[in-house]
């Protein structure tokens, strides 16, 4: 049996995951309990600092009684349940799910997915040469961020970090319906005519790279982006008071990109323009 130990609970939950007793603090998620016991579930729109989106159907488990199979990021755990994480069912749900994003979307950049497709065997190229894609030119209007939409799943995760979970900036939204469904600026203006701040909290949580740093775009273009060359330091912002922690990325003695840790009680992953991108400086030569 497995007990994750998350804080002190107030009542713990019993239940049963791949034919394991797991117990958790009542309110976990079903995906609390499998990655605290070690179960790795495939997961592209979950985020830990955002509420869950239920967007990308990647992490789809199979419950005991349940007609359909559950979102394991926001499905709660409850007492008795019984969850199949690596089922026929569930395998052939993430298989499809890969193979429908795989063909639409340039997933190139995405952490994860070559082994995810690997191992489900999805086969993204079933579909054709003229399967519809969301291919278009990538959005460089601004010496900080790029916006790559060909490689946008529509996980809403920048929408919800701009929008009243983070930043409250408001500047991006999803416009459109259906397949015309894409991020957008209000009224689609360039990035330096909209609400944008450039606190680059949307780059933070963006899990395919469709948002990057100007820095990193321009590396991966000319080839010369390489993250076992990179070392990550995490030091304290020092622009005001607040403290703020930067965990800086340095490739060849050049800071390429500054992110923060999650888990900071002051930060939670987000920063302001400065924390962000004002690290030009240090290598101003």
């Amino acid at each position: 049996m497995t007990i994750v130990d998350i804080g002190i609970p107030k009542r713990l939950v019993e239940f049963t995951v791949d034919g394991e007793k797991v117990r958790v603090p009542e309110g976990s998620t079903i995906l609390d309990a499998c990655t605290a016991a070690g179960k790795d579930i495939p997961t592209l729109c979950y985020g830990d600092t955002l509420e869950p989106a239920n967007a990308c159907r990647v992490c789809m488990v199979e419950v005991e009684g349940s007609r359909t199979l559950v979102p394991s990021c926001s499905r709660k755990a409850e007492p008795g349940m019984v969850v199949r994480t690596d089922s026929e069912r569930t395998r052939t749900s993430r298989k499809v799910v890969l193979e429908l994003l795989a063909s639409a979307t340039d997933l190139s950049t995405t952490p994860g997915v070559a082994e995810w497709i690997a191992e489900t065997g999805a086969d993204p190229d079933r579909f054709g040469p003229d399967a519809a894609t969301v291919a278009q030119p990538a959005l460089v209007d601004n010496e900080l961020y790029v916006r790559d939409y060909e490689k946008c799943i529509l996980c809403y995760k920048c929408v919800d970090a701009c929008g009243d979970q983070w930043q409250n900036s408001f500047a991006i939204s999803v416009a459109g319906r259906g397949f015309d469904a894409r991020i957008s600026t209000e009224f689609s203006n360039p990035l330096p005519d909209s609400a944008c701040v450039y606190c680059g909290n949307c780059v933070e949580v963006c899990p395919t790279g469709a948002l990057s740093f100007k820095r990193e775009y321009d590396k991966r273009e000319d080839g010369t982006w390489d993250e076992s060359r990179q070392t990550a330091t995490t030091t304290v912002c020092t622009f005001c008071g607040v403290g703020c922690n930067l965990t800086l990325h340095v490739q060849d003695n050049e800071i390429v990109k500054v992110t923060s840790p999650h888990e900071s009680s002051v930060t939670h992953g987000n920063l302001c323009i400065k924390g962000r991108f004002g690290w030009q400086h240090v290598q101003n030569k």
